[in-house]
């Protein structure tokens, strides 16, 4: 006991036998855990090292491309202001372009042409007016020409032009009432499926004359409740299609204006159509768009043998007929762009020559010997070309209030 005694009285030797101990308690557990679960240990240095692998990824099918349209958004009727063929490089201020399928007798607008046509306008910010020609062949060999015009994206359809002319030159443009029910059916919801939105003109109303023509157009109507009745029976048995809710595309050729403010044909063609409407002329432009407006120059008054004649009355055919369709909100295609020849004959009724060059304002003269000088808001701006008048009154500028007498001075 008292060897105990001494050796518990030196620190050193009780701290190292406290050590030894504990070392030997340690390793007894470490042994009994190692020995307790092998297989588990296997198992997790297994897991640790060797990944699970990952199935393969299942191919996918490569995916349709999708052309992409530039589409531009639909506009105020207001602003529907435009010009019926190619204006080339200058169409600053017109906004909106009239052409047409190769059914109406030119050019080449169809297929892969056409979508690259009306892309290249959408581009510039142009929208596009497109009309589609009726013809004598079967429903089944337009169909083609419907669906080129709906995946070219336009920006408005006009499904057939003049059917109702009454003319032995053009005998191919009559069209029965109710073969022109199926034509203008099967044209509109070819479009529609694709572009819902879409306005779609129901063919166009040849010109006359709002007094001396009063008879004609009221066979304009007869032929209008004609296909309506076709439509409500062999198109559509027991439908209720009614003319009334179209949009109708109109086509003025008269001297407006040139005997005088009270000579407005295109106010008294829009009159006329109001009351079949029953609208008021505010409204009128819901239902009529002017696909054709321009000037007479022949067979109506006016010496062809004086360009003089010809050239004034035709630039004051083009101030009236904007500040009508203006003033009522109807939306307006000045025809044409260019002048060209047809029939044996010159029609110099564009607002550039038929070789795309800027003709002056009074076109009998030098480019520069009449000017307009033009209020635009609070500017003046001086026009000498009748693309640049045309732009112009399309933006809201106003005409001098003496233009007249500046035209014939």
């Amino acid at each position: 006991m008292d060897r105990i005694k001494q050796f518990l009285r030196q620190p050193m030797r009780v701290f190292f036998i406290v050590v030894a101990l504990l070392a030997i308690v340690m390793a007894g557990l470490a042994y009994h855990l190692v020995s307790a679960s092998p297989a588990q240990d296997v198992t997790a240095q297994r897991k640790a090292v060797t990944p699970t692998p990952e199935p393969s990824p299942t191919p996918k099918a490569a995916a349709a491309h999708t052309p992409q349209y530039l589409t531009l958004p639909v506009q105020d009727r207001s602003k529907v202001l435009g010009i019926g063929g190619d204006l080339g490089k200058n169409f600053d201020g017109i906004g909106w372009i009239r052409i047409s399928h190769p059914s109406c007798g030119w050019g080449n607008e169809q297929g892969t042409v056409l979508q690259k046509t009306i892309q290249s306008y959408h581009k510039r910010g142009i929208r596009v007016l497109f009309t589609i020609c009726q013809s004598s062949s079967s429903l089944q060999s337009d169909m083609k020409k419907f669906a080129d015009a709906a995946q070219a994206h336009p920006d408005a359809v006009q499904c057939g032009n003049e059917e109702m002319k009454q003319d032995a030159s053009v005998s191919f443009l009559y069209v029965p009432p109710s073969n022109f029910a199926a034509f203008y059916n099967a044209c509109e919801s070819a479009i529609h499926k694709v572009s819902p939105q879409t306005p779609v003109l129901l063919g166009s109303l040849d010109p006359h004359v709002a007094s001396a023509d009063y008879q004609l157009m009221e066979n304009q109507v007869s032929y209008l409740n004609q296909m309506q009745t076709a439509m409500n029976t062999s198109v559509h048995p027991g439908g209720n299609w009614n003319w009334h809710n179209q949009t109708l595309g109109l086509i003025d050729s008269w001297h407006n204006g040139w005997l005088g403010a009270s000579d407005n044909n295109l106010a008294g063609v829009l009159q006329f159509w109001s009351q079949q409407f029953q609208v008021s002329m505010g409204d009128i432009g819901n239902h009529i768009w002017v696909v054709e407006g321009t000037g007479c120059f022949k067979g109506c008054g006016i010496n062809v043998d004086s360009p003089a004649d010809v050239a004034t009355s035709h630039i004051i055919t083009l101030v009236t007929d904007v500040q009508t369709v203006k003033q009522y909100h109807v939306p307006f295609f000045y025809f044409s762009a260019q002048d060209f020849f047809d029939q044996g004959l010159e029609w110099p009724i564009g607002v550039q020559d038929q070789h795309g060059h800027a003709k002056p304002i009074r076109q009998d003269l030098s480019m520069g010997a009449v000017t307009f000088t033009m209020t635009c808001g609070s500017q003046h701006v001086v026009v000498k070309d009748q693309v640049q008048l045309l732009g112009r009154m399309y933006q809201g500028c106003a005409v001098p209030n003496n233009y007249l007498n500046i035209l014939s001075a």
